[in-house]
């Protein structure tokens, strides 16, 4: 029987244990978007898990969606990201940097009077809910992809173990992915192939700094934030999971709720590395979940924000602190 407690080699990565800190989107960053002593202190007291991912972090000012969050586009976040890895190291744990851009879901009043950009002109959500964002030219699609690429080396430079790429949640990549918010009619747009096009781009770029081995993603098949469409969710996340693998990425991690609609079984079928489950596990339903090979490894949350010790709490059976906490921004 294989146990949340068992090691697991994941891509480049031993894990000492199959339980993943997930992003918790509690804005521990300070002036410039650089990570600053709280938010050292934070994952390195949670370094028991498997697996650190830290919270969405932008590639570039233009990348920005919300007040707080971090950066990794200069050399103070950079530096700012040293100290926590260090932290980290120096507790045993291992830790990968969520590589981020909001495109759409953000507002000029954190882009220094920029619009926000997205594949399409379409506003995100209802009317007033979200500035109209502006289409993206060609040109500026290759430099985002630079700016990951850009991104990833800095990463390497403030000692991670790793990057996982944010391709889900309703954000730019997800964007481009889904025919609700991508309407182009150039090579990023129309077909599952081109629309995804944008994602493997990047996808390459990180490989090409870290090795496929150090290159996780996120993906949220279900599509259910920040206003997330498609008339064939099966078959684009069928060849995304397919092209995935064929790039041997170290992981993809699936944030998607249980039940007859799941898409995780056809993401299990397309990409056969090591698949992390994410959202609404506990102890139980995660130690049935692994045991009967729906995934890899599990990813907390929540129960990690008042339960540093998560780990040992699991793995003695003790109730854990509950936790208030608000709906993740960029987790």
């Amino acid at each position: 029987m294989t146990s949340l407690f068992d090691p697991l080699q994941m891509g480049d990565v031993k894990m000492s244990n199959r339980i993943i800190m997930a992003p918790t989107a509690c804005a521990r960053a300070v002036r410039r978007r650089v990570p600053g002593d709280e938010a050292r202190v934070y994952y390195a007291r949670r370094a028991s898990a498997g697996l650190i991912i830290t919270d969405a972090t932008s590639v570039s000012p233009l990348g920005v969606g919300y007040p707080d969050t971090p950066g990794i586009w200069n050399s103070a976040q950079v530096q700012g990201w040293r100290a926590v890895t260090d932290a980290v190291h120096d507790q045993g744990g291992r830790i990968f940097l969520r590589l981020w851009h909001a495109g759409r879901v953000s507002d000029p009043e954190y882009l220094s009077g920029e619009m926000p950009v997205a594949p399409s002109a379409i506003a995100c959500g209802g009317p007033g809910a979200f500035v109209v964002p502006r289409c993206l030219h060609p040109a500026e699609i290759h430099r985002i992809v630079a700016d990951f690429d850009q991104a990833a080396r800095h990463a390497r430079q403030a000692g991670f173990d790793g990057v996982q790429i944010h391709a889900g949640d309703g954000y730019l990549i997800d964007q481009f992915l889904h025919d609700g918010s991508n309407r182009r009619r150039d090579e990023y747009g129309g077909s599952v192939v081109n629309r995804s096009r944008f994602l493997l781009e990047i996808v390459d770029v990180c490989i090409g700094v870290w090795g496929a081995g150090c290159v996780g993603l996120h993906l949220s098949p279900r599509g259910d934030r920040h206003d997330m469409r498609d008339s064939d969710p099966q078959g684009l996340f069928r060849y995304v999971a397919h092209e995935l693998g064929r790039r041997r990425v170290a992981f993809v991690c699936v944030r998607e709720h249980r039940g007859q609609d799941s898409l995780t079984p056809i993401i299990r079928e397309s990409f056969h590395g090591p698949l992390v489950l994410n959202e609404g596990y506990d102890a139980d339903s995660a130690l049935r979940a692994i045991d009967a090979g729906l995934g890899e490894a599990v990813a907390f949350g929540k129960a990690f924000v008042n339960n540093p010790d998560l780990v040992e709490r699991l793995r003695l059976g003790e109730p854990l602190r509950p936790t208030e906490l608000h709906e993740a921004v960029a987790g």
